[in-house]
């Protein structure tokens, strides 16, 4: 290992560090790279060492083009991107999250990581421009929910699925709409919202506060009316966002689940069982929509479009929830059409009958074949 792994005043040294370029093999700088996989429509750059560097395009990984990167082209191509304290947040915790700007390229969200005891990067490029509802292929639903005035909208899905501009396109929609003081607790702010009609403000997790809990019970002092909760990652901040929602606020937040009933159960089991039945009649009350997305190939890896299996708060809903009937959920999103509800297997037939993905992949996407078959053979 070289001497300057652990030596802080080292590791912000190397400033001008090149490495090989993803088209020809030569020498290129940082910024060179990052303008190359924004030409070629990249979302992520992955740099391990060991490997080729590898771009993400339309959702799957390219093949890795030029030499195979070292420790020490890794290391000389990262590090000069760090601040003093990143670099040392980076060496305490072996892991840091972040958000740079290189010039014309534009913005770029940053996790670097150590994997076999070298420095490795996944780096997401982010579009210049907040999106619409319009420009991801949203449903219409989704717009009308950014005119209620209180209450809980749960973004769900895994990581990479859009939830986050998802997020950002609703933001968006109310600011252009709406005269209401919205603030938004991230970890990192990735799209930048200029005041419109409203005004915006934007928290960062790490730099303008600890932790997202603490944030949450410190804007309900600021007077907001709309409140976007990047991520909700423990109970606290669950708590603080259902007490949010109730007390007239509406609040946009994401989970890691699937559907709608893994979210119910997501977040019932963060709480300890004593808890639970305080917190079913919270959420029966609060919840106006979750909203659990895929993001899914186009035919001939064009493009990609959301899947979108939406639950919305109706009476009917809202009862399952309280008196603890999950497992009847989907049942009632199934026929809720006229409320605006649709089922992931819904929407990906729909998909496919609208010519945007093949049946092959919305088959290798479902999560119950049978369901997805069905619907296929026969179109509502």
């Amino acid at each position: 290992m070289p001497a300057y792994e652990n030596d802080l005043s080292q590791l912000v040294y190397e400033l001008n560090r090149t490495v090989p370029g993803v088209k020809t093999g030569k020498t290129a700088s940082l910024d060179s790279l990052l303008a190359q996989a924004a030409e070629q429509g990249a979302s992520d750059i992955l740099l391990v060492a060991g490997s080729a560097i590898t771009l993400r395009i339309n959702g799957s990984l390219a093949a890795g083009a030029g030499k195979i990167q070292t420790p020490e082209d890794i290391r000389g191509m990262l590090v000069p991107l760090l601040t003093n304290e990143q670099a040392k947040e980076l060496e305490s915790k072996r892991a840091l999250d972040f958000c740079f700007v290189r010039g014309s390229t534009g913005r770029f969200r940053a996790n670097f990581h150590y994997q076999r005891g070298t420095l490795a990067a996944s780096i997401r490029l982010l579009p210049s421009q907040v999106p619409t509802v319009e420009s991801l292929h949203l449903p219409p639903v989704l717009a009308r929910l950014t005119e209620r005035r209180q209450g809980l909208i749960l973004l769900t899905g895994p990581t990479g699925s859009g939830k986050t501009s998802t997020m950002a396109a609703l933001i968006d929609l109310i600011n252009a709409r709406r005269r209401d003081h919205i603030i938004t607790i991230e970890d990192p702010v990735e799209y930048q919202h200029a005041n419109r009609n409203s005004i915006v403000e934007q928290i960062e997790v790490g730099h303008d506060t600890p932790d997202f809990a603490q944030a949450v019970r410190s804007v309900l002092r600021q007077n907001p009316d709309v409140i976007l909760i990047g991520e909700m990652r423990d109970s606290e901040t669950m708590a603080a966002a259902l007490t949010a929602a109730e007390t007239g606020h509406l609040v946009l937040s994401s989970l890691h689940t699937n559907d709608a009933a893994q979210t119910m159960s997501r977040i019932l089991d963060s709480f300890p069982a004593s808890n639970q039945s305080q917190i079913r009649q919270q959420l029966s009350l609060a919840l106006l929509a979750v909203i659990a997305q895929q993001l899914i190939p186009g035919i001939g890896s064009v493009g990609r479009y959301p899947a979108v299996e939406v639950m919305i708060g109706t009476t009917a809903i809202r009862n399952l929830i309280r008196t603890g009937q999950d497992h009847q959920i989907r049942s009632h999103i199934s026929t809720g059409r006229s409320d605006g509800m649709t089922t992931m297997d819904q929407s990906l037939a729909e998909l496919v009958r609208t010519g945007r993905i093949s049946r092959e992949t919305a088959l290798a996407h479902c999560y119950h074949p049978e369901e997805l078959r069905s619907h296929l053979n026969h179109p509502v």
